[in-house]
């Protein structure tokens, strides 16, 4: 089997490395990334055979069509049995060839998305023949499967030793800034706890902080597994890699309304991720210093053994056309 994993770097990448060894039977395939470039994909996928695609901002049109073009050169260059995708938005020009072609498609929408699926996921369900899994058991939309989803992989561990010393803020690799999160956090972050800061594209001119736009995976990797608290917007990225270094972070929700996101999703999956014991949630406005030594030292552990997720392997009949119109059943 020649499978694709197609998802966007950030978040969907770092869902769709830790879902691999679960996906079945995927896991055993000989495997071909497509991502963007950046130190975390690099990083990540060191050792691994992988192809950079264009650079894409969310509901970008114009990489809509640079995505096309870039798909239809990756799917010339094997006999792809499968491609399997988080998203977001390279998902749809890669499953919408896949299937002129006939090759099987899986779409893993986000556990980011609680109570219904992206736009991404929305234009996905109508390709006839792309199965779509959803992350939670009770959405309820025609031709989605629920096979579980990444947070399935951990659960709550006991908390270590009060106190803290070492901290991460991370704001992951999105275009948006999040200048009102790390403002409030150098107002409120006692001077001698050491802070690792990780800013993406905010501004910190005049801050006072050493902020790194970027960091490769391995470096952040370390940082978060010596940290006593994490601190990040309520990316599923940051708190997979949080989660994966063994940290419960405390996620502070991006909005929509501010231009900190094209909509507010975040604030479910901080939401999702507390109910289930993985996190603590907070709104910048409410963000204080006891709020920080309250979410100190919360642990998270992997299952010993997450449940596999297991891909539907009927081959969908290919599309097929008749005097331009698609043929019926």
């Amino acid at each position: 089997m020649a499978t694709l994993l197609v998802a966007a770097a950030g978040g969907h990448l770092e869902e769709l490395w830790q879902l691999r060894p679960r996906l079945v039977p995927a896991a055993e395939a000989t495997v071909t990334w497509v991502t963007s470039d950046t130190a975390q994909s690099r990083t990540l996928l060191a050792g691994e055979q992988r192809l950079f695609a264009p650079p894409a901002r969310p509901r970008d049109a114009g990489a809509t069509v640079a995505n096309l073009r870039f798909a239809r050169h990756v799917l010339a260059l094997d006999r792809w049995t499968d491609i399997v995708s988080t998203g977001p938005l390279m998902a749809v020009p890669f499953m919408a060839l896949g299937r002129a072609q006939g090759i099987r498609c899986h779409f893993i929408e986000s556990p980011a998305r609680v109570v219904g699926p992206s736009l991404s996921a929305k234009i996905l369900e109508r390709i006839p023949g792309v199965q779509c899994y959803s992350p939670y058991p009770w959405w309820r939309r025609p031709s989605w499967v629920h096979r579980g989803s990444v947070l399935d992989g951990y659960e709550p561990a006991p908390a270590a030793a009060p106190g803290v010393q070492r901290v991460v803020v991370t704001v992951g690799t999105s275009s948006y800034g999040f200048a009102r999160l790390v403002e409030r956090l150098v107002e409120i972050i006692p001077p001698e706890w050491e802070v690792f800061w990780q800013t993406g594209s905010t501004d910190v001119r005049g801050l006072g902080i050493d902020g790194r736009s970027f960091v490769g995976e391995r470096e952040l990797s370390d940082q978060l597994a010596a940290a006593d608290l994490v601190i990040a917007h309520a990316g599923v990225g940051s708190a997979l890699a949080a989660m994966r270094a063994g940290r419960a972070p405390l996620l502070v929700p991006r909005r929509a309304a501010r231009g900190e996101h094209v909509d507010d999703h975040q604030v479910q999956i901080a939401g999702e991720l507390e109910q289930r014991g993985l996190a603590l949630s907070c709104e910048v406005g409410t963000l204080d210093l006891a709020t920080l030594e309250r979410a100190a030292g919360r642990r998270v552990t992997r299952s010993a053994q997450p449940p596999r997720f297991r891909l539907e392997r009927r081959r969908p009949a290919a599309p097929q056309v008749l005097a331009g119109r698609r043929a019926s059943a």
